[in-house]
């Protein structure tokens, strides 16, 4: 048995690790959201909380730390004395005791070779070997760096980061394609997954909740490539996105807290990597605490603060072919299961067509994210996804479904330079007489340049349209000013986001 196979009988996972993922809430002396608070004014961005102080070994590789062959030579003797002496004592909850054991191990071999090292590389050593054994080898230090959103390992020796909604090529590689396997093994073991050449792909999550996607030989013809999209430790809120990133306006915001509240069917759209599911997150914060909630996702990711609160999880298939669990059958089963509301993480395929039932038999201000590029298409993209249900349901009742179920569409986008905006907030009305399920736009961002940086810069502006539910909004006792909607003028090049 090899040290990888015993360091996962030890592993487990700690309560309340399962699914985490970016919690909400809004930064100190941020305006809070309650029904009685006037809209927020939005605020100059603020500054970047320090990043936390970071391992020799994580800073070393952050800056592309010399890797010579004699750090090689001795950090593979060590991790084979490791494996030889001590197998049986490794404990991954124990890390100082694993380290202890480690510089033990180090200092010998510096004496039987007479090896010469400096204070930090020695500790890069240590750490170096105490991340392969119970972290993940190289990865660790791109997972601890604050300012990194996305890891994206195209091969074992070409690892690009997003910083900042850019991709850079960073300097850390995997020592071997053998290295980079056992990294993925124990990533999707945690989870209860596994990845080989008769399933060489597979969507797996950290347990801090980052999403991770897997696809290895013969489909990847490079090498393993691995993506995980990290989840911020720091916990965002709804002030967060209006005052701090700007991917929201005070209106908009203060809009979408009276919808969830007043119990309307929100459906986030856009396309990947453009926050929809962080987006779900700070809308799922308007709720009530009193109301019972069940999310089903592919992979955990939503992170709700109500405390009645039920996660269901997809299940691939075992070895065998049995034993899937998908979406579609989380959701039937969670509608005997008293909720007040269903949130589904993505809609991807058939489940759509029970998202929609659900959301027309008394399930009132559930919540979905879809992947479209505009409000038009997200329907267009719904209604397929319906019919992937297999129930060869007519296009019109289809459509007087989704048109009856579906009250708003909030469209986010991740724009030139990587920035995120809500670009449109879009009001389904309805059935049209050529039987098309029609929509208004209430509101939207309007982008007008590029920044010297090259991000994408506008503003946000209403249409100068009253929503069609403004009599719903307000006999569920949400007050909203008609001004809210009244069109702005451009502003000034300073002023604009």
């Amino acid at each position: 048995m090899g040290l990888l196979d015993r360091v996962k009988q030890n592993q487990t996972v700690p309560p309340g690790a399962v699914g985490n993922g970016p919690t909400t809430a809004t930064l100190p002396g941020a305006p809070q959201y309650t029904p009685q608070a006037a809209i927020p004014v939005a605020q100059p961005a603020a500054p970047a909380a320090p990043p936390s102080t970071a391992s020799l070994s994580q800073r070393a590789a952050a800056t592309g730390g010399e890797v010579t062959p004699a750090f090689t030579a001795a950090k593979v003797q060590i991790h084979a004395k490791l494996i030889e002496k001590f197998a049986d004592e490794i404990d991954s909850s124990n890390k100082a005791g694993v380290r202890e054991k480690i510089v033990e191990l180090a200092e010998e071999y510096f004496r039987s070779t007479a090896m010469t090292m400096t204070k930090n590389d020695k500790e890069r050593l240590v750490e170096s070997v105490l991340d392969d054994v119970l972290g993940l080898g190289p990865l660790e230090a791109l997972l601890a760096d604050p300012n990194i959103t996305e890891i994206m390992a195209n091969h074992p020796k070409q690892i690009y980061v997003e910083k900042s909604g850019e991709p850079i090529l960073s300097s850390v590689t995997f020592e071997s394609e053998r290295q980079m396997r056992q990294v993925i093994d124990r990533i999707v073991s945690l989870v209860g997954r596994r990845v080989d050449e008769s399933t060489p792909i597979c969507d797996a999550r950290l347990k801090d909740g980052s999403r991770v996607n897997v696809v290895i030989p013969p489909i990847a013809l490079k090498g393993p490539a691995l993506t995980i999209r990290k989840f911020s430790k720091e916990k965002w809120g709804p002030a967060d996105i209006v005052n701090r990133f700007r991917s929201s306006s005070p209106e908009i915001m203060t809009f979408l807290r009276s919808c969830v509240r007043a119990r309307l069917n929100i459906l986030v759209s856009g396309g990947t990597g453009s926050g929809k599911t962080t987006l779900l997150n700070i809308l799922s914060t308007f709720i009530p605490e009193n109301e019972r909630l069940i999310t089903c996702e592919d992979a955990a990711e939503l992170q709700l603060q109500q405390p009645h609160w039920i996660q269901l999880e997809s299940r691939p298939p075992n070895v065998e072919g049995k034993g899937a669990v998908p979406i579609r059958e989380l959701v039937k089963s969670c509608l005997r299961m008293r909720p007040d509301r269903i949130i589904v993480g993505e809609c991807r395929g058939g489940e759509a067509l029970d998202m929609l039932q659900a959301m027309n038999t008394g399930h009132d201000g559930s919540m979905s994210t879809l992947h479209a590029n505009n409000p038009r298409e997200c329907l267009v993209r719904l209604e397929t996804l319906v019919l992937q249900a297999g129930q060869d349901l007519p296009s019109r009742a289809i459509r007087e479904t989704i048109g009856s179920a579906i009250h708003l569409i909030v469209q986010q986008s991740r724009l030139r330079g990587g920035v995120r905006r809500i670009v449109s907030v879009a009001e389904v009305t309805g059935m049209s007489k050529d039987g098309e399920v029609m929509t208004q736009e209430l509101f939207t961002f309007k982008q007008v340049g590029v920044s010297p940086e090259g991000k994408a810069v506008g503003y946000h502006s209403a249409n100068g349209v009253l929503p069609m539910r403004m009599e719903h909004l307000r006999a569920e006792g949400e007050e909203i000013a008609e001004s809210l909607f009244a069109q702005v003028r451009q502003p000034s090049p300073d002023k604009l986001y």
